[in-house]
């Protein structure tokens, strides 16, 4: 569903109003009528962003439903197909029903473990890891950290990146 700001928003945004906590404010600024709440949520939850944040932001007025937005976000139904010139990632995340995000953090959570496993060994592995910015960075890890650790101990981690 997409979300466009309303004048009470804007005015309440403008003078800091204790209504909006500073995550909801962060939320805030991304609704521009074109991005979905899914796509705020995945852009925010690594700040801890959550659907309660934009109810809370629905049910002050700060926040009003595109006309229309839920419509289309009902008849695409809950799992949506790939597009035929989809990447490997987006692939991945339409047969899993994960987001890209989710798959990033328990990737990202299972590549830390295991490399740092490797100790000195895998220091610069552990680094690279941790410079990894989403699901794609850590796909194309994905071979050194098997070559470094094994096969059967990255298993794990193919399973969350791949979903």
């Amino acid at each position: 569903m997409k979300y466009t700001k309303t004048d009470a928003g804007q005015l309440a945004f403008k003078q800091r109003s204790p209504q909006i906590s500073a995550r909801q404010r962060s939320m805030f600024i991304l609704f521009d009528g074109n991005k979905t709440a899914e796509q705020v949520l995945a852009a925010t939850a690594g700040m801890g962003g959550c659907q309660a944040d934009i109810d809370a932001l629905v049910e002050n007025g700060f926040l009003a439903l595109l006309p229309g937005s839920d419509k289309a976000a009902k008849s695409a139904g809950s799992a949506p197909a790939a597009p035929a010139d989809a990447s490997p990632a987006e692939e991945a995340s339409a047969a899993s029903g994960r987001s890209d995000q989710e798959r990033y953090l328990e990737g990202m959570k299972v590549a830390t473990q295991i490399t740092s496993a490797l100790g000195l060994r895998g220091f610069r592995l552990n680094l690279s890891v941790e410079a990894a910015g989403n699901v794609k960075d850590l796909l194309e890890l994905l071979p050194k950290i098997e070559a470094a650790a094994g096969a059967e101990a990255c298993k794990p981690l193919r399973a969350a990146l791949k979903g």
